[in-house]
């Protein structure tokens, strides 16, 4: 149930972002790549689209095709990926927030190979950050904690002070497993996954300085935490706008 009123703040000393589907949309331009490569592979489109967010495209390739082939199909994916970012667009609010933080508080943590995130990064009009995780970064992608763990290491934090904004089923859990500070759920694709909270876009969510303030909610208190209410996803304060 909505409880938009409410604001909810949590301290941090990083925001941790996702970018597909958080910080800019892809999502036509990455389906349509995806249908291209489905089709030349002799596969259903739609079966391979329902495996494909929040998941590094070798992972995906790898549900679908023989073993010696991975290479060579995962590189033709990327490839008209990459041709399609161009038509890559900033979602709401993710402009405004990613260029409130800090450089050495913030990240993008994904899934993609470098050369398509700061593509997309690119085409949005969104600052690349120092910080970046992608595919190439590490041995297991979302929905294991290792992209996340790793991008709070890049800033010289533990991942406990670290807000992240995710909207897929893989990015949440891996965000989760990671043991994330907060973790924030963007668009009804986040709802009953277990974030602390869901916004509807990142309109709703301010960097304070010292965290970060959401409203607007759609989900909250997805997440287990002891009965005191304590440890990671406590918030600091809530109040009634």
């Amino acid at each position: 149930m909505a409880d938009g009123f409410e604001t909810t703040m949590w301290e941090a000393a990083a925001l941790l972002f996702d970018n597909d589907g958080v910080l800019v949309d892809s999502n036509a331009a990455g389906e349509a790549a995806w249908r291209e490569w489905a089709l030349a592979y002799g596969l259903e489109p739609a079966e391979v689209l329902a495996g494909i967010h929040g998941r590094r495209s070798v992972e995906t390739v790898a549900l679908f095709v023989a073993a010696d082939r991975v290479a060579a199909a995962t590189a033709h994916i990327d490839a008209l990926e990459l041709f399609a970012a161009s038509q890559t667009k900033s979602l709401p609010g993710a402009a405004e927030l990613f260029g409130q933080v800090p450089d050495d508080a913030r990240a993008v943590v994904t899934s993609a190979p470098r050369a398509l995130v700061l593509a997309r990064l690119t085409a949005a009009g969104i600052p690349v950050p120092a910080v970046i995780v992608t595919s190439e970064d590490v041995e297991a992608g979302k929905p294991a904690p290792d992209p996340y763990l790793l991008a709070a290491a890049r800033l010289g934090l533990n991942v406990t002070q670290c807000v992240v904004f995710e909207d897929s089923a893989n990015g949440i859990a891996a965000a989760l497993a990671a043991g994330a500070g907060t973790v924030v759920g963007v668009g009804r694709s986040a709802l009953g996954q277990g974030s602390d909270v869901v916004i509807p876009d990142l309109t709703a969510a301010r960097w304070t300085g010292a965290g970060v303030e959401v409203s607007r909610t759609i989900e909250r208190g997805g997440r287990r935490r002891g009965a005191a209410g304590e440890g990671p996803g406590a918030p600091l304060a809530q109040y009634r706008a």
